[in-house]
């Protein structure tokens, strides 16, 4: 017996020892803005598909978005560069990917939504798009939204654009019986409507207008339409209940707007592009709840 007994005392060592080890490995932050201050290295999720926005270039994503991630985390850390590691967020795995830690904070054409706020807190809104629709250049069919009736539109995975066209409120905007098709992101979407596989596509005039840009440059001609019909918050992702980030995130975005630095953002990456009307003043920080 007593041999069994310290056996058993040997083996619970074993567990606490194991415990302790596991301890001594990464260091672990109850929130981002803790790691922030600490001068870890911040895992920033970004789309790697959406010109002007998030787009992948050699080593690093590039757009909009990505430079108002350092311009935050910046404004965050007193001033200082923020050590960043960059990891693709689609719209299907944005939700997953702060649960499971995957990534710290997501920048990424998050739109502010009621159902979403039930899995994420939201910092911001960093910036208001509105949806409108984009078509081939030579299509005269399609003059403004409610011309898609009947029409072939795009549903991106995880996207809730399509809703605002074939859904009545509160999840939807215009309730018409238009056809969906489905992709796997909006940069799918975007090729099936250069091979006529679809009638238009769908979404927020910024991720819009980036691809008639890179349209436009390559050659190709597709047209936004410029009737906008939403208002789409965009938010800064966070791990549900991180509210000490939420608010060291808003008081950042305040800060970038006020110094004039996203002004000069939206000017560098969307000025110029004809229908498209740019936000001109910070919108109202939603609240960490």
């Amino acid at each position: 017996m007593r041999i069994q007994r310290a056996g058993a005392a040997l083996a619970a060592a074993g567990v606490l020892v194991g415990s302790l080890a596991a301890c001594g490995g990464d260091k672990t932050y109850s929130s981002v803005a803790d790691k922030v201050a600490d001068g870890a290295t911040i895992v920033v999720g970004t789309k790697w598909d959406q010109p002007s926005l998030g787009l992948k270039k050699g080593a690093e994503p590039e757009g909009f978005d990505v430079d108002v991630a350092k311009a935050v985390l910046k404004e965050m850390n007193g001033g200082k560069d923020v050590k960043v590691e960059w990891k693709e967020s689609a719209s299907s795995n944005r939700e997953p990917f702060l649960e499971n830690g995957t990534v710290d904070i997501i920048f990424a054409t998050y739109s502010i939504t009621e159902a979403r706020k039930q899995k994420v807190t939201f910092g911001g809104p960093y910036v208001v798009a509105h949806q409108d629709v984009m078509v081939r250049g030579d299509d005269a069919a399609i003059t403004k939204p409610q011309d898609l009736t009947g029409k072939r539109i795009c549903k991106a995975a995880g996207s809730n654009s399509y809703k605002r066209i074939t859904d009545p409120p509160p999840d939807g905007q215009l309730d018409l019986d238009a056809t969906t098709v489905d992709a796997a992101n909006y940069s799918e979407c975007v090729q099936k409507l250069q091979g006529s596989n679809l009638d238009a596509v769908t979404t927020d005039d910024l991720i819009l207008a980036g691809f008639a840009k890179q349209a436009q440059a390559a050659g190709g001609n597709f047209k936004v339409l410029g009737q906008p019909f939403t208002d789409e918050k965009y938010g800064i992702g966070l791990k549900k209940g991180d509210t000490k980030t939420c608010e060291a995130v808003n008081a950042a975005v305040a800060k970038v707007w006020s110094s004039g630095t996203m002004k000069t953002l939206l000017d560098k990456w969307f000025g110029g592009i004809q229908g498209l009307k740019l936000s001109a003043e910070a919108p109202k920080a939603e609240g960490c709840a």
